[in-house]
């Protein structure tokens, strides 16, 4: 039987990329957008609204069999003051349904000091105040009595990558590669995630909907780095400048630069994910699945520059 979903966040990263699994999947797909724009998707039925606007969203959700809540407020601002309504907006439309509720997860929630190999159900310590509010977005979900299912994962890049460290850190849009900035510390693994990789794992989880325990966590391991390097390196071979510079993050001038840049202020906080290895435990998640759906990163690496305008289309 065709099933009907509304994504929250389908013109962005990780909201548009599962919106389009989901359609190669035969899922509908309703997308709920501030105003709907000539060349926006056709496949998916857009509703005009904002996700801060609960009867939009109601409205938009009624009937769907699934809600994936993939919007975030851009540039990393205001998330005290929008991200826990717009999520209590999703869980009201997911209960009225008894829609599955879909989150695309972090690794904010763990202090990376303490755990360097994060399960699905291992202690939450957040130690910055971006994860503290991703820590309260799950307890939120679970005390709902909503059904959710949480996909935790590391840092996104893909072909809409959005609020990403690989557009805003390490290299710059719409720009050649001469240099590849490398926010990590040497000898510091870390976890990145390519985002139609997470869409399509999404989608499989969503397939598999009455399988899943009420609320249900699984973890993306995706590409880990385990030296906090090679991700620089291949971003510069994918650029085709094999010999560019890998330089290093300059984090002891970015707090003078802060004060005039409010997601440069917000990226700082995150300095402790680069500075400690965490790595996701998926083994969960390949149990039910049978594997964790994976593009090579020679492959994934060139689309996403391209996206970016950093090497010729």
């Amino acid at each position: 039987m065709e099933k009907t979903v509304l994504v929250l966040g389908a013109t962005g990263g990780v909201g548009g990329e599962t919106a389009r699994a989901l359609l190669r999947h035969g899922w509908k797909v309703r997308g709920l957008t501030r105003a709907v724009r000539p060349g926006m998707d056709p496949e998916i039925a857009w509703f005009e609204g904002d996700a801060m606007d609960r009867p939009a969203v109601l409205h938009a959700a009624d009937g769907v069999d699934a809600i994936v809540h993939a919007v975030n407020p851009p540039g990393y601002r205001d998330w005290e003051r929008l991200v826990l309504p717009m999520l209590d907006n999703s869980i009201a439309a997911a209960l009225a349904n008894d829609a599955r509720l879909a989150l695309p997860g972090t690794i904010y929630n763990y202090d990376p000091a303490e755990t360097p190999v994060a399960k699905p159900d291992s202690p939450q310590h957040p130690s910055t105040r971006k994860g503290r509010i991703r820590g309260e977005m799950e307890k939120r979900l679970e005390a709902s009595g909503a059904r959710v299912v949480i996909l935790r994962a590391g840092d996104f890049f893909g072909p809409r990558p959005g609020n990403s460290w690989l557009s805003q850190g390490m290299v710059k849009p719409g720009k050649p590669v001469t240099a590849v900035t490398n926010p990590g510390s040497r000898g510091v693994g870390h976890a990145w995630a390519y985002l139609p990789d997470v869409g399509e794992t999404f989608a499989r989880l969503l397939d598999r909907d009455r399988e899943l325990p009420r609320f249900a966590r699984y973890h993306f391991a995706g590409f880990w780095d385990h030296d906090g390097e090679d991700f620089a390196s291949w971003v510069a071979v994918a650029a085709g400048a094999p010999q560019a510079k890998i330089r290093r993050m300059p984090w002891a001038l970015l707090p003078l630069i802060a004060p005039f840049n409010p997601t440069l202020k917000e990226l700082i906080e995150m300095r402790t994910y680069w500075r400690h290895p965490l790595r996701l435990d998926n083994r969960d998640l390949v149990e039910l699945l049978g594997e964790e759906p994976h593009t090579p990163l020679e492959e994934a690496l060139p689309v996403t520059l391209r996206a970016l305008g950093c090497v010729p289309a």
